[in-house]
């Protein structure tokens, strides 16, 4: 049994939504999710950036002793999960690959819709690793970067959040996709819209969910689950605690006590 905490790390408030999946698939264990709140919004940023944030957290969750770490930003995950793994002296796993094999396992007709910031979309990493798996799928990608404000004020059932949502998949109906993958942490907020936007005929895969699961399966082939005994959650910010704690309450369905202040760089 390993009672060392997972490390979780996002540019900022959306990776809750990860935090909290791992919580209801492993209740077991304890987790320090870092909010990278100083610097976020990675998505505009370059993969240069991106690659030397990421690695100034991965170092700190190493230093905090954590046996594992979880790259629950999608940007992140595009542009420096190989940077971080070759860094990484413990297991680390991004969202885009999970998401990825679910949309395939999902699809009846190889047509798959993907939304994301517009650094996923521009990164291609979703459509790589969906067409590293099945090489015939046909992948339509889509920028939403209003839907991340519109998660954190709260509007998740807004009728100016249903307009730019029916102006944003517009293309992906169009383009008749059966599976669209939320390739962003804020958008499972979202789930309800956009499932009632895009109809019952199209699966909404949520990468939080299906990467809490190759955690789980992760950490139990390599022997590393804390099976029983109580959790210690953590959560650490670089900047504005005050708005982490209130959004955050959003994501995790209950109140924050404890958001500790690490400026990092």
């Amino acid at each position: 049994m390993n009672k060392a905490p997972l490390g979780v790390f996002d540019s900022g408030i959306g990776g809750l939504t990860v935090a909290r999946a791992l919580f209801e698939r492993l209740p077991h264990e304890s987790v320090i999710y870092f909010g990278d709140t100083a610097r976020v919004p990675y998505g505009p940023k370059s993969p240069d950036t991106v690659r030397r944030y990421s690695g100034e957290i991965l170092a700190y969750l190493l230093n905090r002793g954590v046996k594992a770490v979880v790259v629950a930003c999608n940007t992140s995950t595009a542009h420096a999960l190989g940077y971080l793994k070759e860094r990484s002296t413990v297991p680390v796993v991004g969202v885009i690959e999970p998401g990825a094999r679910a949309a395939v396992a999902a699809t009846k007709t190889g047509t798959i819709g993907v939304i994301g910031t517009a650094g996923t979309v521009a990164s291609g990493a979703y459509e790589r690793a969906i067409k590293a798996l099945r090489p015939d799928a046909r992948v339509h990608s889509q920028p939403c970067p209003l839907f991340v404000p519109l998660v954190e004020e709260g509007w998740f059932e807004h009728p100016a959040a249903e307009l730019i949502a029916r102006e944003y998949l517009a293309p992906l109906q169009r383009a008749k996709v059966d599976v669209l993958v939320l390739g962003c942490t804020h958008y499972p907020l979202l789930k309800p819209l956009l499932a009632r936007v895009m109809g019952p005929g199209v699966k909404l895969v949520d990468s939080a969910e299906e990467t809490a699961t190759a955690v789980a399966r992760e950490l139990e082939r390599l022997d590393l689950l804390a099976n029983g005994g109580s959790h210690d959650h953590r959560f650490v910010v670089s900047d504005d605690e005050p708005h982490f704690r209130k959004v955050g309450a959003r994501f995790l369905g209950e109140k924050l006590k404890q958001v500790e202040v690490v400026p990092l760089g």
